[in-house]
């Protein structure tokens, strides 16, 4: 841990902004070593699909906490790639639905042991009741 600069008292390493980052890193790492065929943002796009079944792009980027750009992209790469699909929806033509395709839920299935497995080798530093308290605050920080 680093001393307060003597002028400021401000300490980088003990600010929740720098140590959220440096969490998100080891994560990001971690499920890079595990999942490599999917990014983390395409991982959560279909994997909160596949529990929706169907979406709008909106929804889904709001039940992702993704902006609507970035879903888009998310979007446009995993239908390039056949996991999700869209069609128009019945009550509103003007609007598209995604749905994840056969390809999509089969690709999900079997990365869902190596998404468990980040989740626990990120919180392998933490006991039980830690593991369990930081996701409360995280949630409610989000």
């Amino acid at each position: 841990m680093s001393d307060p600069d003597t002028e400021t008292g401000y300490v980088l390493d003990r600010q929740v902004g720098f140590l959220l980052r440096r969490a998100t890193q080891r994560h990001l790492a971690i499920f890079s070593s595990h999942i490599d065929d999917l990014t983390p943002t395409q991982f959560t796009a279909l994997a909160q699909l596949c529990v929706l079944g169907r979406a709008s792009q909106n929804a889904l980027g709001r039940a992702t906490a993704m902006d609507g750009a970035t879903i888009k992209g998310v979007m446009d790469r995993l239908r390039r790639r056949g996991l999700v699909s869209a069609a128009p929806d019945e009550d509103d033509q003007r609007r598209l639905l995604l749905v994840p395709t056969e390809a999509g839920r089969a690709l999900l299935a079997r990365r869902l042991p190596a998404a468990r497995a980040t989740t626990e080798e990120t919180l392998a530093p933490l006991d039980a009741a830690e593991r369990a308290l930081l996701l409360d605050l995280l949630a409610r920080l989000g």
